[in-house]
């Protein structure tokens, strides 16, 4: 758990929001991060009865006031990969299901939702670096590639590839640039994951396939 919050920690950093104390006191994402990550260890820890009842309760009450704070509601229930950074205050619904990858971002008013029927009944996969714009909308048992941008507003029903950028409703693919140049985080520069998708884009775009 102190190893995902201090990656959350770093993201703020990086990412500009400025010193210790304006990530710690000032930053409403960090905040519902620090509790998700608390939240979330105790879900994953405690499955005898007698510690799990109350520590349910406790989390609840924790995320209910993250909720009236901050408008975010994360769930201990989902799973969250290291460095999740959440960039503005506003509302956020991302359900209990839901599995989000390594160093993301989320932006206000988005929606990660469950589709209760049909084809895609389910939860969405996102993946890795993955950025996720202000309104968006991404519902059902979908994935989202690594290294993929979802423009505002989008709304993505659909399962999205590693390094496409969407956007609209319904979301369509207008580019293969990815998400490289919106999210940022420490070491990403020798990050062999990273290099690797940047170099399959540089081949794309040798290649003519930016679309």
């Amino acid at each position: 758990m102190i190893r995902e919050v201090l990656s959350d920690y770093r993201r703020y950093r990086v990412t500009g929001a400025g010193g210790p104390f304006g990530v710690i006191f000032m930053t409403q994402g960090f905040w519902a991060c620090f509790i998700y990550r608390i939240t979330h260890a105790g879900y994953c820890r405690f499955k005898n009865p007698i510690w799990k009842k109350p520590f349910h309760f406790i989390s609840v009450v924790l995320q209910k006031i993250i909720e009236i704070l901050t408008g975010i509601s994360l769930p201990a229930e989902c799973e969250v990969g290291k460095g999740l950074y959440i960039g503005h205050f506003g509302h956020l619904i991302i359900n209990p299901r839901v599995k989000i990858g390594d160093n993301c971002n989320l932006s206000q008013g988005v929606t990660l939702g469950i589709k209760q029927r049909g084809k895609h009944a389910g939860s969405p996969l996102i993946g890795n670096r993955v950025y996720i714009g202000p309104n968006a909308i991404i519902i059902g048992k979908i994935e989202v590639g690594d290294d993929a941008a979802i423009g505002a507003g989008a709304v993505v029903t659909r399962s999205v590839s590693p390094r496409a950028v969407v956007a609209g409703n319904p979301a369509k693919i207008i580019s293969m640039q990815g998400s490289f140049e919106m999210v940022r985080y420490d070491g990403m520069e020798n990050d062999p994951e990273r290099m690797a998708s940047l170099v399959l884009r540089e081949a794309n775009d040798r290649n003519g396939d930016s679309l």
